[in-house]
């Protein structure tokens, strides 16, 4: 008979989203066979094998480094807050960063091709992403990431949920402000000349509709509007932002960094989850599945 080993058992867990111990009996039935194993639990537990790689992962955390004038900014979702919190989860997430830096790879997917070996599981990043997906019992996802060299960087993170990497040029603690700042105020770009379009129409759009309401005259309510659409550009430009720390409370970042002969080349800004929608759980119809499921079987 075959030898069933953790990492078999661990992909086969992946594989299935089966308990472990199914996913042991179902090796020793199989003796040793993933793809045998995989159609004995796939007979047995019916609909619930297979489920883990398609849930939503909205949490996770953010992660970053910066090593020998390269940087990366990272963010890998899971399914629950209590998994990003993992031992195993944040090892694999502080190693793909240093991956990212070392390595440049070029999206996700190359990434995921890079070589990795972690709780016995390898030889790629994705092998690793798999293991662990068996193990803990819950999908995960590299989501993405930013690599920076060739400029001075600073990071900052807010705990593991948002992260900031700055490129610049001069002062270390200006730059390490400016990185905090942008973790608290969530600036949409570096100025207000690259704020997007698709931003900037949708804020005039607004501006529109609610000067329209005045019922004040057409060149009147051109000068409402692209009042709006100047302030608007001002709340959402780093430079432009007043920074968080200003004695006055009204000194902007763009001063700040003269004052202290830095330039800030760009930034990267991350919070985790940003954009994914959310499963709201609906716990009378999980259970009234879960029994219809029952009946039918």
């Amino acid at each position: 008979m075959a030898a069933i080993t953790a990492s078999m058992v661990g992909e086969l867990r992946a594989r299935t989203d089966a308990p472990m111990m199914e996913c042991k009996k179902a090796l020793t039935e199989a003796e040793g066979d993933l793809g045998r194993a995989e159609e004995i639990l796939r007979v047995k537990l019916g609909n619930k094998a297979g489920k883990a790689a398609s849930r939503i992962t909205a949490e996770g955390v953010v992660a970053a480094v910066v090593v020998n004038g390269k940087g990366a900014l990272i963010e890998v979702n899971c399914e629950t807050d209590f998994v990003s919190k993992n031992d195993a989860f944040l090892a694999f997430v502080n190693a793909l960063a240093t991956l990212v830096a070392e390595q440049a790879p070029a999206d996700v997917a190359a990434l995921s091709a890079l070589p990795l070996s972690q709780e016995g599981f390898g030889p790629t990043v994705e092998d690793v992403r798999k293991g662990l997906i068996g193990k803990i019992g819950e999908n995960m996802s590299i989501r993405r990431f930013q690599r920076y060299e060739g400029s001075k960087l600073a990071s900052y993170l807010h705990g593991t949920r948002i992260g900031v990497m700055v490129e610049f040029e001069g002062d270390d603690v200006a730059a390490k402000d400016v990185a905090m700042h942008v973790a608290a105020m969530k600036p949409a770009a570096l100025s207000s000349a690259q704020v997007s379009a698709e931003l900037v129409e949708k804020e005039r759009k607004i501006a529109t509709e609610k000067a329209a309401e005045s019922g004040k005259p057409a060149d009147i309510v051109a000068k409402m509007v692209e009042g709006s659409v100047q302030k608007f550009l001002k709340e959402v430009s780093l430079l432009d932002q007043a920074f968080v720390k200003a004695a006055d409370g009204k000194q902007t970042v763009g001063a700040m960094l003269k004052d202290k002969a830095t330039t800030v080349k760009g930034f990267t800004l991350y919070v985790v989850g940003e954009g994914i929608e959310k499963k709201v759980d609906d716990f009378a119809a999980e259970v009234a599945a879960q029994v219809a499921a029952a009946k039918g079987a």
